[in-house]
């Protein structure tokens, strides 16, 4: 090999160097961690709006589907980019430790109380949540808990409480999973049990687990979803600005409107509503 090809290979060598570095930093710059809720996942709305956000902004997102209360953590600990949880206590507790920048609520929907058809504890005919699981624990009924301390986990809790009963159960068919929303509801129709579910999960599981809707809605089953963003001091500049675009997309008209129809082909109706769009107006 002569001299003077010697500063030529190494031109060329220090050009693909430069260029896979390149390369690596700009799979760097388009990768999100979002830890999520399980019940977004398990209704299938991340599988509709996932693809739409990478297709638009070039950011992949890696997901982490766990219940809010784990999600919570995670983000207090700097192991996400961006939340999406439905626990407002935890969140607003978040936000003032400074984890995250802020709360930002862009959907919701309803918990629900479903139960076998025949609803031997007479849940349809209850005055409120609250008379719901009392009837429930007065009859001794199949019941199947989170106990996860998921979102869902937590409001079950409140409304146990709210009811005057023990939150842990103390009947025999009282029983937890420990696990997501979409696993729990098919324990609890394999027992033929009651169950609280969020109403997106429970629609898109309804066919398979055969439960039936027993509750209405009202201001104490009301579910509300939020996005946050870990402190961006915390994460890399990539990360952050990846979690800031992420937010946007979920706040802006078409994802909005994508949130307002998404489940109405298959199901007859919407598993959430925006929160975002001037045609939707949020209850008191």
């Amino acid at each position: 090999m002569t001299r003077r090809r010697m500063p030529l290979l190494r031109a060329i060598s220090v050009a693909i160097a430069t260029l896979a570095a390149a390369g690596s930093a700009a799979a760097e710059e388009a990768t999100l961690l979002l830890v999520t809720t399980t019940s977004v996942r398990d209704s299938g709305l991340l599988d509709a709006l996932l693809p739409v956000f990478r297709q638009r902004s070039g950011v992949r997102v890696q997901v982490i589907a766990v219940g809010s209360g784990a999600a919570l953590r995670m983000g207090s600990d700097g192991n996400a980019d961006a939340l999406l949880t439905h626990a407002p206590d935890g969140e607003e507790a978040l936000v003032a430790s400074g984890a995250v920048v802020a709360r930002v609520p862009f959907m919701d929907n309803h918990f629900v109380i479903a139960g076998p058809a025949a609803d031997p504890a007479r849940v349809g005919e209850a005055s409120s949540p609250a008379d719901a699981l009392r009837r429930i624990a007065s009859a001794a009924a199949p019941f199947v808990s989170r106990g996860d301390d998921s979102g869902t986990h937590r409001r079950e809790v409140a409304l146990f409480e709210e009811a005057g009963l023990d939150p842990n159960g103390r009947w025999e068919g009282f029983a937890r999973t420990g696990s997501g929303m979409g696993l729990t509801l098919q324990v609890a129709g394999e027992r033929r049990a009651y169950v609280l579910s969020d109403v997106g999960t429970f629609l898109a599981f309804r066919e398979r687990v055969d439960l039936v809707e027993l509750s209405r809605p009202t201001p104490s089953l009301r579910n509300v979803y939020s996005i946050l963003r870990v402190d961006p001091k915390r994460l890399k500049p990539a990360a952050a600005a990846a979690a800031e675009r992420f937010e946007a997309f979920l706040l802006h008209p078409d994802t909005q409107r994508r949130i307002r129809d998404f489940g109405r082909e298959r199901y007859g109706r919407a598993l959430f509503r925006p929160l975002h769009l001037e045609d939707e107006v949020a209850p008191p």
